[in-house]
């Protein structure tokens, strides 16, 4: 059911039978002079309570929000779906997620707006294979696969002295509240390991192709605020897959929102400030929306840069200030993922495991076969694998690339299972992840304006959970500001 929004301060929702998605003013010539033209109408400025542009996690969540407390709003999104960078593709039967993106069930913002049921999420095994020294050694959670820890202690992936530094580093997360991770003191996440007394083989050997695969960042550069996190969210949950793709999580936020509270294909190219101060906000179509209680902008911080484009907004904290003379801007985190599709018995191993690279060779970070996690991932007797770099690679062609990848997986599985291979899609995502190296501020006041207020990952932690977050906070601070105004 579309919706409409009118030249006035109502809200309004067309019935299915309208035939016309928006309304007009209509200006007649008096019958009684034939010369006499027609006035020109006035910009015609449509009304909505609360615009959220953005329908990733954070605008998918504060949308959320506004619906429980009942309050109007129309959620825009520039593309034809809903996710941002939570999206998947079908393509000949198999589920392409949008890069490499695994579900921490353990997430508590998550757990709060959720159904993990209805998700029906698909385990990975609690742990890694990973290549070095041309073997595949197994790296295990002591409480979830106790067998395969005791065989691991011998395996050069780190001593045993390494082992139990986990288990203590495990102790201390689960020690802490999530607010006390996120503003407690802040190192680099290598420089946190080096500082717990880790060996260099088990940093560079687990934690190095791990954690920079979840952070897109090998460097480990990465504040150890989200580090301590990721940590603890593992410890306490599972790493899975929604049996329906990624995509399914935002999929089901969205179902639950008014059905003709969403606009797809509806670009924002700007969003100013009348002179009562409220946002107003022009689309791509040239139509201009007015928020009556406030705008909040759940978009990649590049967009918002981009949709405000510097101007000024009186009276508020304004977004952060680029940064001084000689001082780099931090770039944000990139990676490319390439899929391909085998026969079921071209895989030789069936556990739903992930492989990381420590062989100090090659581009590959870390691969998995994503139908040995989840089965509905490709069609009957055909299987999926999904191989993550780190970086865009923006100098090596496709056809390179994906020929590299099968050359180094050939080493890994034999040459007569992965030539065989055929290659369905490479993904190259520039913006996977703000980036959170020290210093930061993952707890960022949402307010930067009269009336707008900002959300997205990179205002707290860069993952599925802080997008989520985010979300929620920017909806809270506008409530309190209404609040505020009506004393």
């Amino acid at each position: 059911m579309p919706l409409t929004l009118l030249p006035s301060s109502s809200f309004s929702f067309l019935s299915p039978t309208s035939k016309s998605t928006h309304s007009h003013r209509f200006f007649t010539i008096p019958h009684a002079s034939t010369t006499q033209l027609a006035p020109k109408p006035p910009p015609v400025i449509k009304t909505a309570p609360v615009i959220v542009i953005g329908a990733g996690l954070a605008g998918l969540a504060a949308a959320t929000r506004l619906n429980s407390d009942n309050i109007p709003f129309l959620l825009l999104e520039a593309s034809d779906g809903v996710g941002g960078r939570v999206r998947t593709d079908v393509v000949d039967g198999f589920l392409l997620d949008r890069g490499f993106q695994i579900f921490i069930t353990a997430y508590p913002e998550a757990q709060k707006l959720l159904n993990y049921n209805e998700l029906n999420l698909w385990k990975f095994y609690s742990g890694a294979r990973i290549y070095y020294d041309g073997k595949f050694h197994t790296v295990a959670d002591p409480l979830r696969h106790f067998s395969d820890s005791v065989l691991s202690l011998g395996n050069p992936i780190g001593s045993v002295l390494d082992k139990l530094l986990i288990a203590l580093t495990r102790v201390r997360v689960l020690s802490k509240s999530y607010e006390e991770i996120m503003s407690a003191d802040e190192v680099s996440t290598i420089q946190l390991l080096k500082n717990i007394g880790f060996s260099d083989s088990m940093i560079g050997r687990f934690f190095r192709p791990f954690f920079g695969g979840i952070f897109f960042d090998p460097q480990l550069e990465t504040t150890s605020r989200l580090f301590d996190f990721v940590f603890k969210c593992l410890a306490l949950g599972d790493n899975t897959l929604p049996a329906k793709g990624i995509d399914e999580i935002p999929n089901q936020l969205a179902a639950k929102l008014p059905s003709d509270s969403l606009l797809l294909n509806t670009k924002v190219v700007s969003v100013d400030s009348d002179d009562s101060n409220s946002p107003l906000v022009t689309l791509e179509s040239g139509e201009i929306l007015k928020s009556e209680l406030g705008v909040i902008m759940a978009v990649e911080q590049p967009a918002v840069d981009k949709i405000l484009a510097g101007k000024i907004l009186a009276g508020k904290k304004q977004p952060p200030p680029p940064p001084p003379p000689g001082q780099r801007k931090k770039p944000a985190r990139s990676t490319v993922c390439l899929y391909f599709s085998m026969d079921q018995d071209q895989v030789l191993v069936q556990d739903p495991v992930l492989f990381l690279n420590v062989s100090g060779k090659g581009i590959i970070n870390n691969m998995f076969f994503a139908t040995n996690v989840a089965p509905s991932y490709g069609p009957s007797n055909k299987a999926l694998a999904s191989v993550s770099l780190i970086g865009l690679y923006e100098n090596t062609a496709d056809d390179d690339l994906r020929a590299e990848v099968i050359k180094e997986l050939s080493g890994w599985f034999g040459a007569s299972k992965v030539e065989s291979w055929r290659h369905l899609r490479t993904y190259r995502i520039g913006f996977a992840q703000p980036n959170q190296s020290p210093p930061t501020d993952l707890m960022k006041n949402p307010d930067i304006g009269p009336g707008l207020y900002l959300c997205g990952d990179y205002m707290t932690s860069a993952t599925f959970d802080g997008a989520l977050v985010s979300g929620r906070r920017a909806v809270e601070a506008l409530l309190k500001d209404r609040a505020l105004a009506l004393v």
